[in-house]
């Protein structure tokens, strides 16, 4: 089982996306933190299961669903047992 690690950017994109959307509806803020640290879960069991980006730089990404949108957990294997989270956004932000 891998260990994953959050770069402080996907830390601060983590906060960002749940503070947005407590404003909004607090239960749907819980439920989409859950939904990305879930996503984060699967990388542990299963760190090549994101799709390789088109650059040759090693990092994939991994699309969770949520509602009509979805998360995006972009990420790196630093090797085969540590998963780097570097970035987090929803799928409908203007990046």
């Amino acid at each position: 089982m891998a260990s994953v690690k959050w770069l402080p950017e996907a830390i601060a994109d983590f906060e960002r996306l749940y503070i947005f959307l407590e404003g909004k509806d607090t239960d749907a803020a819980a439920r989409a933190a859950s939904a990305i640290l879930d996503g984060t879960a699967v990388l542990k069991t299963s760190p090549r299961i994101g799709k390789p980006m088109p650059d040759d730089t090693g990092r994939r990404e991994l699309i969770v669903s949520f509602g009509a949108g979805a998360y995006i957990l972009r990420y790196m294997l630093q090797d085969e047992k540590t998963v780097i989270i570097i970035r987090v956004w929803h799928s409908r932000e203007n990046r």
